[in-house]
């Protein structure tokens, strides 16, 4: 979505859960800035194989799992009395659908929203969503048949809340693997902008209903052998899964200003793209990233030099963190005097799949909104299969102050997928609240 308008797309809401017992911005952000690691051991109270999950490395091809991810320690608690459901239909809805439906609600809280105010408004929902095998097989006689076809569709993460906020605009669960997220908010700033709904939430969930994601990726190889997702490290060894949920709020400026809403930042472009044809298609692609990127640049009517933080995917594989990077280094690497720091909340969290671009979103507005940039873990010893030299990218070892550009922090945030889709974002971040309409004013 292009930046060229008179009346930009922004953000005014945002709320997120995380690993580590995180449910507030606040929290996350804490975190962030003292560099903690959110990873934990499995969770023993899902009825999970624990025992056949950690022996997988016994089978001919397989690696092994460490007993670490990155969990929601909140996934299980929901109040359904407050949003109108029933005991027995709570239970048999997939946790994805209960957890984002109380991150939209703190989302809109966060602009200054009476989520109960909302019924018949022409509001849009737009989830990124995650594969998952929560409970029984529909086709099944159990206590909870009937509520299943809701509880199992991955459709009705944003419906559940449409449905119980009252809102009627579009309401569209969105899965492009990995990049889901970023693609939502894609989707929701084209309707803002296109007037198919007055304004709309964007965000992402994680919420593993099964180990499953550990049995492919220890069956493949790719999974981090220490239990620590190393992103852009030398040491890296491969992914560690993890869970989360963020949402934002997206709307007009005017609006945002006409109603008192904080900006926390303005969307000057988004942009996905594919693969295509060539290699595997969980194989990424440096030159449909630099395509992607070059393509968002112009979209946003910034330089390349102009960014200062860019949130990477970096999901700490041999394969796909080479390939990444060579990407930023072609486009932001090359366009920029001073160093472009580089992060990855993934090294803190785990990878959160539909989440993931999200999550890194929110960290990137959170570094916007508090002036400093968020270090990055295990960035102490980057990758050698790149040259760093070469390019102005830095991997961002330690809190810093982040110098602003004409009163505006300027920020991209990166995300791909196994089903070959890239997305990209690019931010613009007042430096106070009231900057964005003056600093930024080449942007309007």
């Amino acid at each position: 979505m292009s930046a060229n308008t008179n009346d930009p797309i922004v953000i005014s809401g945002m709320a997120v859960e995380a690993p580590g017992g995180i449910e507030d911005t606040g929290a996350f952000w804490e975190a962030l800035v003292a560099g903690r690691e959110l990873i934990c051991p499995f969770p023993r109270d899902r009825d999970w194989p624990i025992e056949e999950l950690f022996a997988l490395h016994r089978l001919d091809g397989w690696s092994a799992v460490a007993d670490a991810g990155g969990f929601l320690d909140g996934a299980s608690h929901f109040d359904p009395g407050f949003f109108g459901i029933s005991p027995r239909e709570a239970i048999a809805m997939d946790p994805q659908q209960r957890v984002a439906m109380r991150v939209a609600w703190r989302a809109l809280e966060d602009a200054g929203i009476n989520p109960g105010s909302l019924e018949d408004a022409e509001v849009g929902c737009y989830m990124g969503v995650s594969i998952s095998e929560y409970g029984p097989r529909a086709a099944a006689v159990n206590e909870f048949s009937g509520h299943r076809i809701t509880g199992t569709a991955l459709g009705a993460v944003a419906g559940r809340i449409s449905h119980s906020l009252g809102l009627v605009g579009p309401s569209i669960s969105v899965d492009t693997a990995c990049a889901s997220s970023l693609t939502a908010l894609h989707l929701a700033a084209g309707a803002v902008r296109d007037d198919e709904c007055d304004w709309a939430l964007a965000g992402g969930v994680c919420v593993m209903g099964s180990p499953a994601a550990f049995y492919e990726f220890s069956k493949n190889n790719g999974l981090a052998s220490d239990g620590h997702c190393r992103s852009y490290a030398a040491d890296a060894t491969g992914t560690l899964w993890g869970e989360g949920a963020g949402v934002v709020v997206v709307e007009r400026e005017s609006r945002a200003r006409a109603l008192g809403h904080r900006i926390h930042g303005r969307v000057l472009a988004t942009r996905i793209n594919h693969n295509g044809k060539g290699m595997p298609i969980v194989v990424p692609s440096a030159a449909a990233q630099v395509r992607l990127i070059e393509k968002t640049l112009a979209a946003a009517e910034v330089e390349a030099g102009d960014i200062g933080l860019i949130e990477g995917h970096g999901t700490g594989t041999p394969l796909g963190d080479p390939m990444e990077l060579t990407a930023l280094q072609n486009t932001y690497g090359q366009g920029s005097a001073g160093t472009v720091k580089l992060g990855s909340v993934k090294s803190n969290a785990g990878h959160a799949q539909a989440a993931s671009g999200m999550l890194g979103l929110i960290k990137m507005l959170l570094c916007g909104g508090n002036g400093h940039i968020a270090p990055t873990l295990h960035a102490d010893r980057p990758t050698t299969k790149v040259d760093w030299e070469s390019s102005a990218l830095r991997l961002a070892e330690g809190l810093e102050y982040w110098e602003p550009k004409d009163g505006v922090r300027y920020g991209a945030v990166s995300s791909f997928g196994v089903s070959g889709t890239n997305a990209h974002a690019i931010v613009a971040m007042p430096d106070s609240a009231a900057a964005v309409g003056t600093a930024g004013a080449r942007h309007a």
